[in-house]
């Protein structure tokens, strides 16, 4: 009985970018799957008869094809994020679909596909709510979804605009005097809103959409007395809002608008004696059913391997405590 089992790709330069370089992704994907891998022409295999260890090789290498088609990126720590997800010992996790959940943008030169479980489970939060709450760690890819949904949203023309604020709170040392005006001063507390941009659609498309006061930059304080109908508003770093700064901005949503929250409960930056409004907010609103929440963790880092090892590294002091 033949147990091999065999994937054929397009050509064989696809073939060598999935094996990555010296074939340290092959390497990998080996290591993950407990059978050699190889290869000839533009064909890779494995020598197994177990249905669910060929379903998985399928997914992974099905997974790295769509990553290479539509951003060009083989990298490892793209294979790692791969072999984290997707499948629960050996059986496929049939609520994670990355083609189902993948975020189109119209402009943008790739989809944007969620790399674990709780990104899928956020991208879906994002289409079934008009009200989400994403709290998780540096690199989980909260914003960056978020940022491409809301992205999605406006160049489909089902909304007029985009709003981008967050809390301007320092983290742990004085900036002093920032020159310029409104948008000089708080343009360095929203970089990270504006690196998701740039990394979902060309530059100069960010630019225009700025320009034309399709995408706005507002800090959280004047928010106060608007009414933000058919927009997305993305409020980031808000584990750095207070109680009172959170129900303000919460009770701005107007018609035909999303509003998504990001932040992280471990690096709140506010004077011991505030409670945070991320940490206040998601323990009041958790039994509304039109809200929703979706917790990463340190296995949702995709940022790069040693990130997400030092994030779990923290989680795991925290347990032990």
């Amino acid at each position: 009985m033949n147990s091999e089992y065999t994937i054929v790709l397009a050509d064989a330069d696809l073939l060598s970018r999935v094996c990555g370089t010296n074939d340290s992704n092959l390497k990998l994907i080996e290591q993950h799957i407990g059978v050699p891998v190889f290869t000839r022409g533009n064909e890779i295999s494995i020598s197994e008869e177990d249905p669910r260890v060929q379903q998985e090789f399928k997914f992974i290498i099905d997974r790295i094809v769509d990553e290479i088609s539509d951003s060009g990126d083989s990298s490892s720590d793209l294979i790692h994020s791969i072999l984290n997800t997707g499948f629960v010992h050996g059986v496929a996790d049939t609520d994670f679909n990355a083609a189902r959940y993948a975020i189109s943008i119209p402009g943008a030169v790739r989809k944007i596909y969620p790399k674990t479980r709780n990104q899928a489970e956020l991208v879906r939060a994002f289409r079934t709510n008009n009200m989400v709450f994403a709290e998780g760690p540096a690199g989980s890819g909260k914003t960056f979804l978020a940022v491409a949904e809301a992205l999605s949203l406006v160049l489909s023309k089902k909304i007029n605009s985009i709003v981008l604020t967050r809390p301007i709170v320092e983290a742990g040392e004085s900036l002093g005097f920032l020159p310029g005006d409104l948008e000089d001063k708080i343009s360095p507390y929203l970089r990270p809103l504006y690196d998701s941009m740039n990394a979902c659609l060309p530059r100069e498309i960010v630019h225009k959409l700025t320009e034309n006061g399709i995408i706005e930059v507002a800090p959280l304080a004047y928010m106060r007395g608007r009414t933000l109908n058919n927009c997305a508003v993305i409020l980031d770093e808000a584990q750095n809002t207070t109680t009172e700064q959170m129900k303000m901005f919460l009770t701005r949503m107007g018609e035909n608008s999303k509003v998504f929250i990001t932040g992280d409960i471990t690096q709140i930056d506010l004077p011991k004696r505030f409670t945070s409004g991320l940490v206040h907010a998601m323990r009041i609103l958790d039994g509304i059913s039109e809200i929703g929440m979706v917790r990463l963790t340190g296995s949702d880092v995709v940022r790069s391997e040693l990130v997400r090892k030092i994030v779990q590294a923290y989680e795991n002091e925290v347990k032990n405590d």
